[in-house]
């Protein structure tokens, strides 16, 4: 197998906070139809609709906006004032305006690695917003390549890692998500790195793949760097925490 030239991140709960916003907004619309649904259908119901329209309007606030209108609707069987279809419009471009606050050791974990090996963000979601993080973040001069995608699966990481010219099975997948960052990495032959957030989204829930090889976990990316030093020295054992995800 060849050596371990590339390492790419994710992008939201990996190097900065992403789902704590949700789970604010979240919240927030639950307070403002409290009189129309109870708290744990109101999230099923919402749950149900991310999961629907998924296929309309992929991963992102954006999606999220529209899905929560859509449970306004259903929940309150038409009734839904205007004032909470304006306030849920309105949390969305918070959202969207919210500054970025990066994670422990992200800056530090991106800079060390970048002196020798190549290093790419892979993340999915909104493009434009996508892009703004990324500007906010001050990380963007330390990526050899910026990826933003609709999904994260095999083929999609297979096909950025041939239009960079690298080898899938010489490269590293770093996420909090083990649905979208560390298992269609593995599929294609690279390493997969678990960090998990403390928050979760309940779409991106997958058993972790405790007896591979190549999947490894950390508490943090304060530890990444000692991790590769053992990949490249050839003794790297791999261990299993639980699932965490964004959206």
């Amino acid at each position: 197998m060849p050596d371990l030239t590339t390492i790419a991140f994710d992008a939201d709960d990996t190097l900065w906070h992403n789902e704590r916003f949700f789970r604010m907004t979240q919240d927030h619309v639950a307070g403002l139809l409290a009189d129309y649904a109870d708290r744990d259908h109101l999230d099923d119901r919402l749950l149900a609709a991310e999961r629907r329209n998924l296929g309309r309007y992929g991963f992102g606030i954006k999606g999220f906006m529209l899905s929560m209108i859509e449970t306004a609707i259903e929940v309150t069987e038409d009734r839904v004032p205007a004032r909470v279809i304006r306030e849920i419009i309105a949390a969305g471009q918070e959202m969207l305006a919210h500054p970025i606050e990066l994670l422990p050791h992200a800056r530090a974990a991106v800079e060390g690695l970048a002196v020798d090996y190549r290093i790419l963000l892979i993340t999915k979601g909104d493009l434009l917003d996508q892009e703004r993080k990324l500007a906010q973040s001050g990380l963007g001069d330390l990526f050899d390549g910026v990826e933003i995608v609709s999904d994260k699966t095999a083929p999609v990481y297979a096909d950025i890692f041939a239009r960079h010219g690298l080898v899938a099975e010489a490269a590293m997948m770093v996420g909090n998500s083990l649905k979208s960052d560390v298992l269609p990495m593995l599929r294609i032959g690279g390493w997969g790195v678990h960090v998990p957030h403390e928050l979760t989204w309940a779409l991106e829930h997958e058993a972790a793949p405790e007896d591979h090889a190549r999947f490894h976990t950390l508490p943090d990316l304060g530890g990444l760097d000692a991790l590769v030093a053992q990949i490249h020295a050839g003794t790297e054992s791999g261990s299993g925490m639980p699932d965490t995800a964004n959206r």
